[in-house]
């Protein structure tokens, strides 16, 4: 699915800023913070239109976060885009990256009668593969 695609399903005015932050992110092979988006963005945008963008495509849950610790949060391609499953992300303490894991899947847990579910994380810590393989 193509960045234009993407913001017509969602209603959304299309404008270059957000058309590169999703492309950015399809190109990805790995979930990415702000900062890793913003440097790969080709085109000259101000940091006002940028994070409004940005704020917008996670608001719509295009893109979603993933918070790997307090200092440490990536973002990819939510699964309302891309039909997945909720999956649990690996996160290599090594070489920073995050990498969704779509072949392990979030269960379901059971709670009290009195409590309400809004979201679950998995977040999986470890070495990757390449980096494991450098070692």
């Amino acid at each position: 699915m193509k960045a234009a695609e993407i913001l017509n399903t969602y209603h959304l005015k299309r404008s270059e800023c957000r058309e590169g932050i999703i492309d950015v992110i399809i190109n990805a092979d790995q979930a990415l913070s702000e900062n890793e988006i913003r440097d790969r963005l080709t085109g000259n945008f101000d940091r006002t239109t940028f994070y409004r963008s940005f704020k917008t495509l996670v608001q719509h849950k295009i893109i979603h976060k993933i918070i790997v610790d307090n200092q440490l949060v990536k973002y990819a391609l939510d699964n309302s885009v891309t039909k997945k499953q909720e999956h649990a992300h690996f996160y290599c303490f090594e070489c920073q990256s995050v990498k969704c894991l779509d072949e392990v899947p979030i269960q379901r847990y059971r709670l009290p009668d009195d409590y309400a579910e809004s979201e679950t994380e998995v977040i999986i810590k470890g070495t990757c593969a390449k980096c494991k393989t450098t070692k």
